[in-house]
């Protein structure tokens, strides 16, 4: 008896069920690459923001950290918004008769604007995994539903139907939804994962522009 292995029946599909398994295969490997990515790009967020905490806290000069913050010009995160938010505080602050309400809605705009663009930047490119993962499924189903229809269809001209003439071509289609599972699964973790861990460096961030505020309004009243 002829032994069916997965290459086999990739190689002996339709054309068009290539192009889907092909298509599958590349989107699952651009999946892969990015889930890594974006992997090592979150986690060097929580570190960064970790690291950030600690200095801030420590009682360390917010006049020095603004300047080392400046002078290495490679801030991320959490530090990026304080860097920001000081930043046109300390401009506000300086302007003649500027009101004590107008500096900090100013400082807290700032803030809100750099957090938005530090989400952004973490969040980017996660579009793509959520529509791996809803969209792949249907597409191996189509590879599948085409490569039934081609089997029956080759049936046609067989005399006598049995299970050895049906097998391999129903197996072939089937290959097809195997791969878009394949690459929908892990894309879908991996997206509700990463969308947790984004919500929860927003949350840090919407705190620390809080309790930065309430630091910034101290020195502004002084």
């Amino acid at each position: 008896m002829q032994q069916i292995s997965i290459f086999s029946l990739v190689m002996n599909a339709s054309l068009v069920v290539q192009l889907v398994m092909a298509g599958l295969a590349l989107v699952s490997v651009l999946s892969w690459a990015l889930i890594f990515n974006k992997i090592a790009v979150l986690r060097a967020a929580r570190r960064h923001s970790d690291e950030f905490e600690r200095n801030f806290w420590s009682g360390a000069d917010l006049n020095r950290l603004y300047e080392d913050a400046n002078r290495r010009n490679d801030s991320v995160g959490m530090e990026r918004i304080f860097q920001s938010g000081f930043a046109e505080f300390l401009k506000l602050r300086g302007r003649t008769g500027a009101e004590l309400s107008d500096i900090m809605d100013g400082s807290r705009r700032a803030m809100r604007a750099a957090a938005q663009r530090e989400l952004d930047t973490l969040d980017s490119h996660t579009s793509f995994l959520a529509t791996v993962g809803s969209v792949s499924p249907y597409i191996g189903l189509f590879g599948t539903v085409w490569g039934i229809m081609h089997a029956f269809i080759g049936l046609g001209n067989v005399g006598q139907a049995t299970l050895s003439t049906v097998a391999p071509g129903i197996a072939e289609a089937l290959v097809a939804t195997a791969i878009g599972l394949f690459a929908a699964i892990p894309a879908v973790v991996a997206y509700n994962r990463f969308a947790t861990d984004v919500d929860r460096l927003a949350t840090r961030f919407d705190t620390y522009m809080e309790e930065f505020s309430n630091i910034l309004q101290r020195l502004a009243t002084r």
